[in-house]
């Protein structure tokens, strides 16, 4: 039963409602409708807010957009920016980077990587792994991990900190940096600023890899639990590069199906649209893309760090690759599709983003001062994608001859993700949802799930403190049975 099916006569069915959800930038809410058996018919994740992005782009100078779209974001604005002047770069005639300028701009976005995960992983997702799904909701977030395991919290701070400091020595700043630019980048890299983040590395890679073992043992500890929390199959799409290894800078589109079997593979990315189709429901302004081949109803997919780990064939990193190789090995030769999964999956690719940075800092063109590229004939179309720490973001622009944007189309990780999240929805609210009594715990059990993809609208907002929700449960009437909530201030 899909989680977008139209419920037959609603009218006898309850209805849940968790209005507003957590973690998505605006307004958004969760319904569900059970019988009077408690089975799920229908769940929905609403995202009831629009922004427009994609239209006050439309007639600004192409110079001034990679700049621009990164205010989506105050997370990981650097994915925004490096997809955008991905395409400004073919616009504007550069095809091709020089060896410095490739190398900063990769830099930038592992730093990225590794602040954005760190954040999501040890700021929101940690209280819930650590200190319980139902344990005391005023305990339940980064003070409680604190005071519980310091050591913990402070390893989070400080990867988080790493992150944001190379993102400050490649960009210029640490949020909303101006240094990528057509045709390369704008600041050199000094020897200073390389040999302080060089000494680094061996204690960012220590604690990175100690949190992917945590999360191992999570896993091995309570598999049955950990392992089929939100479990539900489905396609995966991510970057590989020509080897088949992940690269979350540059790379080409495959996909595979829930059994792990081929669907594409090596796609150049400004054909995606040959083979991805979006779909607008009337209940969300978020659209829902899919597989053209698979069509609407079997072909979505997931994104981010749980369809990276198994779309590739190897992580090009010794640690994150032998990392890579214990996750897979939980699911015994099939893919692993539960929830939580994410969570590891991130974690790895924290650690694979610090071993790159240290590559790269090793890298003598790091310090180059060839920073612009030889430049060619102009571009009116382009398309410029990226690995978001979130999942596959697509950036795609027409410019006039006057210089304008007449066209952009985006489509983020959250909106990759959009029907496995009201999967995730559904199959939780299916293990966990009595249709008795609503506890916290259980909106924190929905929660969960929607945070393991750390979503965003317009690329996501992040709440760190007080968080309102509320759930209603209504019998077929419309009477009020049940009311539970928190934070409503």
């Amino acid at each position: 039963m899909s989680a977008l099916e139209t419920a037959e006569r609603p009218e006898t069915l309850r209805r849940i409602a968790i209005d507003p959800v957590t973690r998505v930038e605006g307004h958004g809410k969760v319904t569900l409708l059970l019988d009077a058996d408690n089975r799920i018919h229908q769940v929905r994740l609403h995202i009831v807010e629009f922004r427009g992005f994609e239209i006050f782009i439309e007639g600004r100078p192409y110079w001034e957009v990679p700049v621009a779209v990164q205010r989506l974001c105050g997370i990981c604005p650097v994915s925004h920016h490096l997809a955008a002047v991905k395409a400004m770069d073919l616009i504007a005639g550069y095809s091709t980077l020089t060896p410095t300028a490739e190398k900063l701009r990769r830099l930038m976005h592992y730093g990225q990587m590794v602040q954005s995960h760190a954040v999501h992983f040890f700021h929101l997702a940690s209280p819930d792994l650590l200190l319980g799904f139902d344990s005391e909701p005023t305990r339940r977030n980064i003070v409680g991990v604190a005071t519980d395991h310091p050591e913990i919290a402070t390893q989070g701070v400080l990867l988080r900190k790493f992150g944001q400091e190379v993102i400050r020595m490649t960009a210029g700043k640490r949020v909303h940096g101006t240094g990528a630019i057509p045709g390369g980048v704008n600041k050199t890299l000094t020897v200073e600023e390389r040999d302080t983040l060089r000494r680094d590395i061996p204690k960012m890679t220590e604690w990175a890899r100690g949190a992917v073992k945590m999360l191992e043992k999570l896993h091995l500890t309570n598999p049955n639990f950990y392992n089929r929390f939100g479990e539900f199959p489905s396609n995966m799409m991510g970057f590989v590069n020509s080897a088949g290894e992940m690269d979350l800078y540059h790379g080409g589109l495959r996909a595979r199906d829930a059994k792990g079997a081929e669907i594409f593979d090596h796609v150049d990315y400004s054909k995606y649209n040959e083979v991805l189709q979006e779909e607008v429901k009337s209940w969300s302004y978020m659209k829902f893309p899919h597989i053209k081949s698979l069509g609407a109803e079997n072909g979505w997919y997931k994104v981010g760090p749980l369809a990276r780990v198994q779309v590739c064939d190897r992580i090009p990193s010794e640690l994150a690759e032998a990392e890579r190789q214990n996750l897979i090995a939980m699911g015994e030769g099939k893919p692993v599709h539960g929830t939580l999964f994410f969570h590891w999956a991130r974690m790895i690719e924290a650690l694979h983003a610090v071993e790159v940075v240290g590559q790269l800092l090793d890298d003598p063109d790091i310090i180059g001062t060839d920073l612009m590229s030889d430049k060619g004939d102009r571009r009116e179309e382009a398309v410029g994608v990226i690995e978001a720490p979130r999942g596959t973001l697509f950036h795609h622009y027409r410019v006039g001859e006057d210089d304008l944007v007449k066209y952009c189309n985006l489509i983020v990780s959250t909106t990759n993700n959009n029907q496995a999240m009201n999967e995730a929805i559904r199959t939780v609210a299916t293990q966990y949802l009595t249709g008795r009594e609503i506890t916290e715990g259980l909106l924190n059990h929905i929660e969960v799930a929607i945070r393991a993809y750390d979503p965003c609208l317009s690329c996501a907002t992040h709440a760190i403190g007080q968080m309102p929700l509320q759930v209603e449960l209504l019998d077929a009437d419309g009477a009020l049975v049940h009311r539970a909530s928190k934070n409503m201030g």
